[in-house]
């Protein structure tokens, strides 16, 4: 039996936090590849996203609307860099062939063309992928504010932006940290805007501008004529992982000298490129309603618990103005020590309140070693 004063503490615990919404940050980024353990080897050396937090091989029941509307078997990796910043979701068919883009990506088509990452020192961190032999897009060049930053593509065809930052979890010996934002194109900027800055917090615009841009021309498409709208949140973001996911950015680009194409025309969700930007978040139910309100209904709703490899919690998706995928994920245990069975259950703690540095740092212990 619960004593009472036990059990009105419980009731008092739950209702506090019943209606709270917040963001904790960039989870991940969502990459479809056609060999899952080959891409995450390159994730590792280059952009050192050694942690796994779930390694998983299972069927995607609940994407039916963006996997031809049938359950598809799949494997997904969730892997991350406990410098900081955001991970990498590699998500692969396995019986499916997987459908490439069958046309050539320019900024300004419609969905995520670009993951940035962060790096701390600009220049060494360029030195470094070029000793590697990473396939770098030009030269070190500055964006509309006069912030250095550099292009390079991965073996996959994937498009990542570097970006100096002086925001880290950890201080080791890695030269780069994980997932700092995106690159989207859009039909409609105002409309765009509006869907960030309400829903996930990017309300503070760190600039807006229109022209040619030259640092973009080592891009497809890049010589043409852009509205370029980078966006960040203003207030600092709460959570169990703030502190591990830290602050990021998006830029926007609408094209006006060529008609913007979706990215996943005729594909399905899991196909090879950028699947989905995914946030992880407190108080699905909460979002469910709020996100209803304002145009953007889920797409997807795992419910309220979903088991993912050895972390748990729940998922859900929604579409902004042009249909690019966000993801929602309300993150409940998250393995910290595998070794030892130690797994984190989140919905015991304040959830507004960072996890300790020295628990997420523990996860080191779960690296892969090449």
């Amino acid at each position: 039996m619960i004593k009472i004063p036990i059990f009105l503490s419980i009731l008092h615990f739950q209702q506090k936090y019943k209606n709270m919404r917040l963001i904790s940050g960039i989870q991940q980024i969502g990459v479809g590849t056609t060999d899952v353990y080959k891409s995450w080897e390159w994730y590792r050396k280059v952009f050192g996203a050694d942690v796994a937090v779930f390694d998983e091989a299972a069927v995607a029941q609940l994407m039916l609307p963006y996997t031809g509307g049938k359950p598809q078997k799949r494997h997904a990796i969730l892997a991350i860099n406990l410098e900081g910043g955001g991970g990498f979701e590699i998500w692969q068919y396995s019986d499916r062939k997987p459908q490439p883009i069958g046309f050539e990506l320019q900024l300004g088509d419609l969905g995520i063309a670009i993951t940035k990452i962060k790096c701390k020192n600009i220049n060494t961190c360029y030195q470094d992928f070029f000793n590697k032999g990473v396939h770098l897009l030009g030269n070190i060049s500055k964006n509309p504010i006069g912030q250095p930053h550099f292009y390079l593509k991965d073996p996959f065809g994937n498009i990542f932006e570097m970006e100096e930052s002086t925001a880290w979890f950890s201080n080791g010996k890695k030269q780069t940290g994980g997932v700092f934002g995106s690159v989207m194109g859009v039909t409609n900027m105002e409309k765009s805007l509006k869907f960030y800055s309400e829903i996930l917090g990017y309300d503070k615009i760190v600039y807006d501008k229109t022209g040619n841009f030259e640092d973009l021309a080592v891009l497809p498409g890049g010589t043409q004529k852009y509205r370029r709208v980078m966006i960040t949140h203003s207030q600092p973001r709460r959570g169990a992982f703030s502190r591990l996911f830290g602050e990021s950015q998006i830029e926007l680009f609408q094209a006006f000298e060529h008609k913007p194409r979706k990215i996943y025309e005729g594909r399905f969700w899991g196909d090879p490129g950028y699947i989905q930007l995914c946030f992880d978040i407190v108080g699905r139910e909460e979002f469910k309603t709020f996100c209803s309100e304002k145009g953007h209904p889920f797409t997807v709703d795992s419910g309220a618990d979903f088991e993912m490899g050895e972390a748990a919690g729940s998922f859900s998706y929604i579409e902004d103005p042009d249909g690019t995928l966000i993801e929602l994920v309300e993150t409940y245990k998250v393995p910290i020590l595998k070794k030892f069975g130690w797994y984190l259950n989140l919905r015991k703690r304040n959830p507004e309140k960072p996890l300790p540095d020295w628990m997420l740092k523990s996860m080191r212990f779960n690296r892969k070693k090449d």
